[in-house]
C-alpha cells in the first residue's frame, strides 16, 4: 500500500510484510452500523450523505457529480483515488449502473466479472476503459492486477468481495462506516462458505462527519478455506 496513506495511531501494513510485488488488493464500500452496503433494490439510502456534507469540493470525471467533504474524509478519498489503478465489479453493479456511461466516476479501468460479455455496450463504447472476465474471480483480479501495476486495486463489495475473501485473494477491508442502521439490505460480505475470516486490527482510522473511514488487513485465511 501507498506510503500516502492516512493512518491512525497505528501501524501501516507494507505490501512487502504481505509479500507481494503488485498492488494490494482491497475490498472498499460504504456501509452501515448493520452491515449493509445497499438496500435490496440496489439503493443507497443515507450510505452516501457524507459525500456531501462538507466543504471541501472535489469534482469527479462526471460534470454531474462533485463530492463535498470535510477535510478529513476529503484527505482520507484524494489519498484513496491517488493509489486507485484498478476496479473489479460483478455484473448486477454494472447493469444497474449502466456501466457508468463507459467511465467510472473515480476514473480508472474497471474488470467486470460476468457470464457474458455484454457485446452491445461495448460496442457503444468502444474507447470505454472497461475489461469482462468470463472465468472467475481469480482471473477477474489478475486482469485487475495486471492492469494496476503497483497500484490498489479496489473490490466492490458484496459478492465479489466474498469470493475474494474466501479464496484468500484480499490483502484488506476498507469500510466507509456511517451511524445508520438500515435493518436489511445487501450485506458486505454475505453468508461466508467457510468459517469465521478474523482479520486485524484497523490500521486506519479516520473520523469524519457521519462516517468514519476504517482499514482492516487480512492477516491470515478463513478457516475452512
Amino acid at each position: 500500500m501507498s506510503s500516502s496513506w492516512l493512518k491512525g495511531p497505528y501501524t501501516e501494513p507494507t505490501i512487502e510484510a504481505k509479500g507481494h510485488d503488485m498492488g494490494q488488493v482491497i475490498a472498499n464500500a460504504s456501509m452501515s452500523l448493520d452491515g449493509y452496503i445497499a438496500k435490496h433494490d440496489n439503493t443507497i439510502g443515507r450510505l452516501f450523505d457524507w459525500l456531501q456534507n462538507g466543504e471541501v469540493e472535489l469534482p469527479t470525471v462526471n460534470p454531474d457529480i462533485t463530492f463535498h467533504l470535510t477535510p478529513p474524509s476529503a484527505e482520507y478519498w484524494s489519498q484513496w483515488l491517488d493509489g486507485l489503478g484498478a476496479l473489479v465489479c460483478g455484473r448486477t453493479l454494472f447493469d444497474f449502473t449502466g456501466g457508468w456511461d463507459g467511465t467510472h466516476t473515480v476514473d480508472v479501468p474497471v474488470v467486470v466479472v460476468t457470464h457474458q460479455v455484454p457485446t452491445d455496450w461495448v460496442e457503444a463504447h468502444p474507447d470505454a476503459p472497461f475489461h469482462f472476465v468470463t472465468d472467475g474471480v481469480p482471473a477477474a483480479v489478475a486482469k485487475a492486477q495486471q492492469i494496476a501495476g503497483e497500484r490498489t486495486v479496489a473490490v466492490t463489495a458484496g459478492t465479489i468481495a466474498r469470493q475474494c475473501l474466501e479464496l484468500g485473494l484480499l490483502d484488506a477491508v476498507a469500510i466507509d462506516l456511517v451511524p445508520v442502521v438500515m435493518g436489511q439490505g445487501r450485506p458486505f460480505f454475505g453468508e461466508l462458505s467457510v468459517h469465521d475470516a478474523p482479520l486485524g486490527d484497523p490500521t486506519v482510522c479516520i473520523q469524519g462527519d457521519r462516517v468514519t473511514h476504517l482499514l482492516f488487513p487480512v492477516t491470515e485465511l478463513p478457516s475452512g478455506s
